[in-house]
């Protein structure tokens, strides 16, 4: 008969290097500039330009001499025809 033994394992104590302060030390201070850069660049930041307000809209009527109906511009784009209107 075999006996079986569980198996144990233990890791190894691992020891800090000699540059883990220094590390430490390093990540502090970079840390630090950083929320130092951050406020400074909410300071320095520029505010948001308003929104510019709405012009009002403009209606214009376009008939040719030779033409048919009229035509309606809204804001400089095509709005509509009126057929039979030669001028307003």
């Amino acid at each position: 008969m075999t006996s079986l033994r569980p198996l144990t394992w233990r890791p190894a104590a691992a020891s800090r290097p000699w540059t883990h302060p220094v590390r430490r030390l390093a990540a502090a201070t970079l840390r630090g500039a950083s929320a130092r850069l951050a406020r400074l660049a909410q300071h320095v930041a520029e505010p948001e330009a308003s929104p510019l307000p709405r012009l009002p809209e403009v209606l214009e009527f376009y008939a040719d001499a030779g033409a048919p109906e009229g035509v309606l511009y809204l804001d400089g784009q095509l709005y509509g025809y009126l057929p039979g209107v030669k001028r307003l």
